[in-house]
C-alpha cells in the first residue's frame, strides 16, 4: 500500500533526496559520536569492576543523549557550529571545506556522507515508491551507511545499530513487505549461523579470528528483511568485493596482508544490491541456468 496522488509519487523521490541529506548529517554525528559513547561506556564498566571512581557516562533520553550534546563544534578551535553553517553539503562547498573560525580544513567525507545518503534514498523510494517497504528500506540503508563507516574506523559493526535492524526487517515482515515471514526468521537464524560456522572453521584451522561478530549480526539483518533465498547472493557478492578491493589494495597500495580489512561494508553494499535488485537477479539466473 502506498500514496496514488500522481504529483506526490512524482514529488516523493525528489523529498527523499532532501530527507536524506539531513539524515546524512545527522549520521556524521552517529558515526563520530557512537563509537566514542561505547568507549566510555566500556571504561566505566571496566573502572567499576576496579572498584574505582569512573566519570559516569550520561543516560538521559533513552540513553541517546550523547548524540545531541553537546552541540556541534569544530574540533580544531572549538567554534560552535551555527545552524547556516550545518546545511547538508551546501555549506561546505560556501565554506569551501574550512571552518568559518579558524580556517582549518573540513574533512570531505562530512558531505561525502550526506551526499550518499540523499542519492541512495532517493534510489530506494524511486524503486519503492511511496510505500511501507521504501519507509523500512530507508531506515535500513540510513543504518548500513553509519555501519559501513564506523568498521571502516573502527572495525566494529555496533550492536546498537545491528540488533534493532534484525527486529525491524522481522516486524516489517509480519505483513510480507520484503518476503514471508518464515522466510524472514530462517534468514535471519541462517544469516547468524552461516558466518558463524565460517568463523568457527577459520579459527580451528588457522588459530585466528577471520571476522567479527558484528559481521554475523549484520548478515542476519538482511536475512531479518530480505528472507533465506537472498542469503547466497549476498554472501557471493560481498565475498567477490571484498576478495578484488583486498587484493587491489595489497598489489597497487602495498597494503600489509596481515592487516584485516573489515567485511562489514561489503556486506552492506551486497545487502544494498539485493534489497533493489535481488529478486531480478535470481530470476535471471534461474532463466540462465533453465530453471526458468
Amino acid at each position: 500500500m502506498g500514496l496514488t496522488d500522481p504529483l506526490l509519487v512524482a514529488m516523493a523521490p525528489y523529498a527523499a533526496l532532501l530527507l536524506g541529506l539531513v539524515v546524512g548529517s545527522f549520521l556524521n554525528v552517529v558515526i563520530l559520536r557512537l563509537p566514542r559513547h561505547m568507549r566510555a561506556e566500556l571504561a566505566e564498566a571496566c573502572a567499576e569492576l576496579r572498584s574505582e571512581q569512573a566519570e559516569p557516562v550520561a543516560n538521559r533520553l533513552f540513553g541517546l543523549d550523547y548524540l545531541i550534546h553537546p552541540p556541534s563544534t569544530c574540533p580544531n578551535c572549538g567554534h560552535a557550529i551555527r545552524a547556516w553553517e550545518n546545511i547538508p553539503v551546501l555549506s561546505y562547498l560556501l565554506l569551501r571545506g574550512r571552518c568559518s573560525n579558524c580556517h582549518a580544513p573540513i574533512g570531505l567525507r562530512y558531505p561525502v556522507v550526506e551526499a550518499v545518503t540523499g542519492f541512495v534514498s532517493l534510489l530506494v523510494v524511486w524503486h519503492f515508491g511511496t510505500t511501507v517497504a521504501a519507509a523500512a528500506a530507508l531506515i535500513l540503508v540510513w543504518a548500513l551507511i553509519a555501519l559501513t563507516v564506523i568498521d571502516l574506523d573502527e572495525q566494529l559493526l555496533p550492536d546498537q545499530l545491528t540488533l534493532p535492524m534484525v527486529w525491524l526487517g522481522l516486524i516489517v515482515n509480519v505483513n510480507g513487505t520484503f518476503t514471508d515471514l518464515t522466510s524472514a526468521v530462517i534468514g535471519a537464524a541462517a544469516g547468524y549461523l552461516t558466518l558463524w560456522f565460517v568463523f568457527q572453521v577459520f579459527r580451528l584451522f588457522t588459530g585466528r579470528e577471520g571476522m567479527g561478530y558484528g559481521d554475523f549480526k549484520l548478515l542476519a539483518v538482511f536475512g531479518a528483511f530480505l528472507g533465506w533465498q537472498l542469503l547466497p547472493q549476498v554472501i557471493l557478492l560481498s565475498s567477490l568485493l571484498g576478495a578484488v578491493v583486498g587484493v587491489a589494495l595489497i598489489v597497487l597500495r602495498g597494503r600489509d596482508r596481515q592487516i584485516p580489512i573489515p567485511f562489514g561494508p561489503y556486506l552492506a553494499v551486497a545487502g544494498l544490491v539485493a534489497l533493489l535488485w535481488g529478486d531480478a537477479i535470481n530470476r535471471s539466473y534461474l532463466q540462465l541456468a533453465g530453471f526458468g
